[in-house]
């Protein structure tokens, strides 16, 4: 994906920082310095109606976010770093914990965004922000399993269901979270079980990304895999007979429904805490929270807006969870509970051996 010429990418290697250039600012014009985890390519008309809308121009460097993170430690107060954004609430949560963010006061903000999906409130404002949420559900073979048998996260792990899971790694941030949450519900010692019985009927080694999830369960070489739904959404947008295909063969579950709720993770921004330009970077955080940019979280990536005054008009989202608008339960946990599992379930991980 190629960056207009404003874009400054930093360099990534094994999730380390090997680039420390100085981010490009020019005294005669509005500048963000802004250090995102999104590399979506529908991005970037966000960001280009931004500068349109304002006059601000945003100079980017995009990352993982565990390489924003090291990046933002290594940098310490010299780092040029206005806005942050990240694509998973424990990030969110850790960056916070670890003092990378500073406080921020807007009314439009904490009247925009609804409670569960921003930092609690202090004297000083609140450090962080959810802009789009994303479901974490389940994929299923319509044709070799009965979706009642896999429409909890706790029926993963049944023993009914061996040798039909598929997943990416355990490490991954999108599982983490989930498993953090699983474990909050369930208890550390049943937790951990849990993970044991996904472990035990896994069809093959974790593997891949999402999407390949999705294609492993279309061909018949798994009968259930874990997946965010923007991903299943592209494929329902797709106009490729490979994908049209693929998705006419799979069904998609969102778990706990009648008890917890399904599992969403958040995108979300925050002022970085050294931000030389936080006048610019509020700005910034509240053009997120306007209709016509949770419309491109919506439209353009396929997740859901966190506003709740903006209707969802995406086909595949509101066809995607089988109900009226595409309503669903959402599980709603704090996210520093999510966050505080991590090390946790990690450990756990590690001791059943689910790679």
């Amino acid at each position: 994906m190629k960056h207009p010429r404003s874009t400054l990418i930093g360099s990534l290697c094994f999730g380390f920082i090997i680039s420390f250039a100085a981010v490009a600012q020019s005294k005669s014009e509005p500048v963000i310095n802004l250090y995102s985890a999104r590399h979506y390519s529908t991005d970037e008309a966000l960001y280009s109606n931004f500068t349109k809308a304002t006059g601000i121009k945003i100079n980017r460097i995009d990352a993982d976010d565990a390489g924003i993170l090291v990046r933002l430690k290594t940098e310490g107060a010299s780092s040029p770093a206005d806005v942050i954004l990240l694509v998973d609430a424990a990030r969110l949560w850790r960056a916070d914990v670890d003092g990378l963010f500073q406080s921020t006061q807007s009314a439009l903000l904490e009247t925009a965004i609804p409670a569960q999906y921003r930092a609690k409130q202090t004297t000083e404002g609140e450090t962080w922000f959810g802009f789009s949420t994303r479901a974490r559900v389940v994929v299923y073979d319509k044709s070799k399993v009965k979706r009642m048998d896999v429409d909890t996260y706790e029926k993963l792990a049944s023993p009914a269901n061996k040798g039909k899971f598929c997943v990416r790694s355990g490490s991954h941030p999108y599982n983490l979270s989930l498993f953090g949450s699983v474990v909050e519900h369930l208890g550390d010692k049943a937790g951990e079980e849990w993970l044991a019985g996904l472990v035990a009927n896994m069809a093959r080694k974790p593997q891949g990304g999402d999407t390949d999830q999705i294609k492993a369960v279309a061909s018949g070489e798994c009968g259930f895999a874990l997946t965010n739904t923007y991903y299943i959404a592209r494929l329902m947008r797709s106009t490729k007979p490979e994908d049209i295909a693929l998705f006419e063969r799979v069904g998609v579950v969102f778990p706990n429904q009648n008890t917890s709720g399904t599992h969403v993770n958040i995108a979300g921004g925050a002022v970085a805490k050294y931000a030389p330009n936080k006048a610019n970077a509020v700005k910034f955080l509240e053009y997120l929270a306007t209709k016509e940019a949770q419309n491109y979280f919506a439209n353009g990536n396929n997740e859901w807006p966190t506003v709740a005054s903006v209707k969802v008009s995406n086909p595949a989202l509101l066809a995607m969870s089988g109900q009226a608008g595409g309503a669903f339960k959402a599980e709603i946990l704090p996210l520093s509970v999510i966050g505080m599992n991590q090390v946790k379930v990690q450990q756990m991980l590690d001791r059943v051996g689910f790679k």
